[in-house]
């Protein structure tokens, strides 16, 4: 059975942490756990998934739940309420569903005081990571039998009935991520006409039918030319010589979104390095590559080229940017040793870890580097009842936040003091103590000290929203008993705090994620990613806007005359930007949440901390008038995903979905 182990790492010499791996999430396979009804237990939920994955394609993450509720031993002892239809709602009937789940949630957490949970979704991560143990030759050694088994069972899940697969779970098919894991498969050794029901031999077919494999977007025409079945004429250029341009330049990669910044940083030292036909519609050998470059599936295309990246392209192939290669490729890859170094080599995200290990590898494949990033793999592993799949990096502190929030709100803590403790505690030491080492600005990273991740501490990139969510729990735990919930953070760290969140707002008010924004609206006209639109440049949202202005609010009251004035000033102007970026239904877009609904509930609750309401704000008004719109029949809220690349409020029409309206969105 697969088991999820908390905290462990200390026996590896290639391992470093910051706090003792707090947090840190891994699985381990043990063939001897588990009694013959637990090990029943999990094939049930396996083959549950399985018999429904055309109507549920999220998993409900059962397997770590599972361990844990048996280790705990725990017994739900309060009894289930339900409302009929009619029926009066009471304070006892509410008050017993409460109870429920802060007890449920009580027996789930962690021994370091978090929540685990899988934060995947995308069909184009863990492909890549397969492809880079393959290359190295470790893809055995680092992942076993049991390892293969789940991932190819995943893949196996997620298959859509046209024989592709999405971008995402249960989205459209596109060559991208069908050309991906049909290439996975294979070197996980199934045949061509292998795997369940077929699996490779329908995938080809999807993928022939559509042109063959060199319609892929950029992103797959890079990773296929690393793995050697396409060829890097026929991907867009990636000069490493970019690096080189002073910081003041206009188009400098220090400008870029960090998450673009840090992944096209491997790729062009790969490009740099310029480091069969089972997927091809013509003989390999005679494919004209360089008239390949802009083709891309319509199934792939979001966000088409621009005609200054069609234009501009063939110059970065010419003098005098193919005559510094030697230098630039040494200056990419003290930047990539930097970022590894700063992270633990855990990286950014899931999409640069694989570029970067391999770029490591490239470079001394018996190097230091790539061993420590091997050591880093597990990380990224999550288990569930579908298989395994490739976290987009931990939740922990996010998570966290947000359960300790709502458990606080249910008014239990006298009975659920234990873990309100444990929970103050882990975001307590998951906050990060130090800027990134050495000439930090010079490498182009921001302040850190004081902030908190989406993970864990060693992860180490700030966020703003994981900041303040955090810094609100904590400043709601200083003013309870210590002997309930510990003793309160320290004054200078809160002080931290404050100090990475102010840093973080423009100009207009908006706060953004990870760095201040920089660089012109034109960056996106750069923007090579077909599938992604709004990627090369930061942005301010408003889910980091709203949690930034709760948290300011709290700490204004509660540290009276520290920075007053600035924080009171900064609050203005952010609710001031979230009037401003109302939609004209009364909506809020949000950006890590489905979708308007999501982006509604953060505005209206910023909006309110800020001291405005129904009265006094339009915007308020607006806000509430779209929420009463949209509220269905049953008296929730539903929303489809849809909303998100279309841009306008999208109801469920789905019949899949059992339940007309989402739970989460009736929560929010």
């Amino acid at each position: 059975m697969w088991r999820l182990k908390i905290g462990e790492g200390g026996n590896d010499p290639y391992l470093h942490s910051t706090n003792n791996f707090l947090g840190r999430q891994t699985w381990k396979f043990d063939p001897n756990a588990g009694t013959d009804e637990e090990r029943a237990e999990v094939e049930e939920a396996r083959l549950n998934f399985y018999n429904n994955r055309f109507n549920v394609q999220p998993s409900s993450d059962l397997l770590w739940q599972l361990q844990f509720l048996r280790e705990k031993k725990m017994k739900q002892t309060i009894p289930q309420s339900k409302i009929e239809d009619g029926e009066e709602v009471t304070y006892e009937a509410t008050t017993a569903a409460v109870k429920r789940s802060a007890h449920l949630f009580s027996a789930l957490q962690s021994i370091h005081g978090h929540w685990p949970a899988e934060n995947a979704g995308p069909m184009f991560c863990f492909p890549p990571l397969v492809m880079s143990l393959y290359i190295t030759g470790h893809l055995n050694t680092i992942f076993s039998t049991e390892h293969r088994n789940e991932i190819l069972r995943y893949i196996y899940c997620h298959q859509n009935e046209d024989g592709g697969w999405g971008l995402y779970i249960g989205g459209h098919s596109t060559m991208f991520c069908t050309a991906l894991n049909y290439i996975c498969m294979r070197l996980l050794g199934v045949g061509p006409d292998g795997g369940l029901n077929n699996a490779c031999e329908r995938g080809r077919k999807w993928i022939l039918d559509r042109g063959g494999v060199t319609t892929i977007s950029s992103w797959g025409k890079t990773w296929l030319s690393i793995l050697g079945v396409h060829e890097w004429s026929g991907c867009h250029p990636m000069p490493p010589e970019f690096w080189l341009f002073p910081a003041y330049f206009p188009v400098h990669p220090a400008k870029m979104f960090c998450y673009c910044r840090l992944t096209y940083m491997p790729m062009s030292y790969l490009y740099g390095r310029k480091f069969v036909e089972e997927i091809h519609i013509e003989p390999y050998n005679e494919i004209d590559w360089s008239t390949k470059r802009h083709l891309c599936a319509k199934e792939d295309l979001h966000y088409p080229h621009t005609w200054l990246q069609i234009f501009s392209e063939p110059l970065l192939n010419c003098w005098p940017f193919n005559k510094l290669r030697e230098k630039a490729l040494k200056v990419t890859m003290d930047l990539i040793h930097y970022e590894d170094e700063s992270g633990k080599y855990i990286t950014i995200g899931c999409v640069e870890k694989p570029l970067c290990m391999l770029a490591c590898w490239v470079e001394d494949p018996n190097g230091i580097h790539f061993k420590k990033h091997l050591s880093r793999v597990d990380d990224y592993v999550w288990v569930g009842e579908e298989g395994i799949k490739m976290q987009s990096f931990g939740s922990q502190v996010w998570d966290a936040s947000l359960v300790l929030q709502a458990m606080l709100a249910s008014n239990l803590s006298n009975e659920i003091g234990p873990t309100l403790m444990k929970g103050h505690s882990f975001l307590k030491n998951s906050q990060v103590r130090d800027d990134p080492p050495g000439d930090f600005k010079k490498m182009f990273r921001h302040i850190s000290k004081g902030s908190w991740t989406f993970s864990d501490r060693d992860h180490g990139w700030q966020v703003s929203d994981c900041t303040a969510e955090s810094l609100k729990c904590c400043l709601y735990f200083s003013m309870m008993a210590p002997e309930m919930v510990g003793e309160k953070m320290e004054r200078e760290h809160v002080y931290d705090a404050v100090n990475v969140l102010l840093s973080l707002q423009s100009k207009n008010g908006g706060f953004s994620a990870w760095e201040p924004v920089g660089g012109g609206f034109w960056w996106e006209w750069l923007n090579p990613v077909e599938f992604l639109e709004d990627l090369v440049k930061e942005y301010e949202y408003v889910e980091c806007s709203s949690a930034s202005i709760q948290a300011l609010v709290l700490f204004n009251k509660l540290y009276p005359g520290r920075r007053e004035q600035d924080i009171e000033i900064s609050i203005r102007k952010a609710a001031k930007y979230i009037e401003d970026i109302q939609y004209p239904d009364g909506s809020w877009y949000g950006n890590w949440g489905i979708c308007f609904i999501y982006g509604t509930w953060f505005a209206l609750s910023g909006l309110t901390a800020a001291g405005k309401n129904f009265e006094n704000c339009l915007a308020i008004r607006k806000g509430v008038d779209f929420l009463l719109k949209t509220q269905r029949e049953d008296g929730g809220w539903g929303e489809s995903h849809l909303s998100c690349p279309n841009k306008v409020y999208t109801p469920i029409v789905d019949k899949r979905y059992t339940h007309p309206s989402k739970e989460k969105n009736r929560i929010w």
